[in-house]
């Protein structure tokens, strides 16, 4: 299986990890944002697990995040109360949005908590979610999020797409169902490929050594029943990997130094 090699970035430690992904997302945020009119939104798609750490290290400590403006949907979620731990926007709300200043108020997409005893329904509302965020135009296909954060786990799953299941195949739902997921819990929703690949950048946070033989398997030996090999085959060229080097132990693979922003750029004014 030939793939385009994405764009890989390794940093010591976590922490440097986020404070360049949370440049990158500051730069992307930028880009979208700049000359547009105050209509315009950054729409950004996050998934859960030690991602959502880095982003809270990340970016709370920087005062050129154009909060107000930021679009925030979630890549997958555990059907569970938002109050327990697997709650992917549990987890951003207790470490990122709880956290905010008083006057930072961006918009979040959360499932709806009262249908998390039933997966499609709740895969079908989200995805109506996303038309209503996305979709203005009846031609409007795909949704296209500017920015898609994902992890990828010891076991190959990015967002709530597991390697060799039947919802790689999937090519017309924006949101699917998933009612036996092999790792607890067991129901969940997530964004399906066409919607990750169809996105402007699609962005990996991974650490830690328990990860690097699945991160050596993605880079060395590309395998279609892999969701994050294909992901950087499917949008081949807008992937970028933020890694730590304990993850890449073992991995042969060119890294790339980013280049960080010297200075903050402006943002708008909310």
């Amino acid at each position: 299986m030939t793939t385009t090699v994405p764009a890989v970035y390794a940093y010591p430690d976590i922490s440097d990890v986020a404070a360049t992904v949370a440049d990158h997302i500051v730069g992307i945020q930028n880009s979208v944002l700049k000359g547009a009119d105050s209509a315009r939104r950054f729409k950004i798609g996050i998934a859960g697990g030690s991602l959502i750490g880095a982003l809270k290290e990340g970016l709370l400590k920087r005062d050129d995040v154009a909060w107000n403006f930021w679009d925030v949907y979630f890549a997958d979620e555990r059907l569970v109360p938002f109050d327990s731990p697997e709650s992917n926007y549990g987890q951003f709300k207790k470490q990122v949005l709880d956290n905010l200043p008083e006057d930072a108020s961006p918009n979040v997409f959360p499932i709806d908590e009262s249908l998390i005893d039933d997966a499609q329904e709740a895969a079908d509302d989200y995805e109506k979610t996303l038309i209503k965020g996305f979709a203005a135009k009846d031609s409007v296909k795909l949704p296209m999020f500017d920015l898609l954060l994902l992890g990828v786990a010891p076991d190959g799953h990015i967002a709530s797409l597991f390697p060799t299941h039947e919802l790689l195949r999937e090519k017309y739902a924006w949101v699917a169902a998933v009612e036996d997921a092999p790792k607890p819990p067991p129901r969940r929703i997530t964004l399906t490929l066409p919607v990750i690949c169809h996105s402007h950048r699609v962005s990996f946070i991974v650490e830690g050594a328990t990860k690097a033989p699945i991160v050596k398997t993605i880079m060395e030996r590309p395998d279609k029943g892999l969701p994050g090999s294909l992901v950087n085959e499917g949008a081949a060229g807008r992937v970028a990997w933020f890694v730590d080097d304990s993850a890449l132990q073992g991995v042969f693979v060119q890294k790339k130094e980013y280049k960080r922003t010297a200075t903050a750029p402006s943002t708008p004014s909310s």
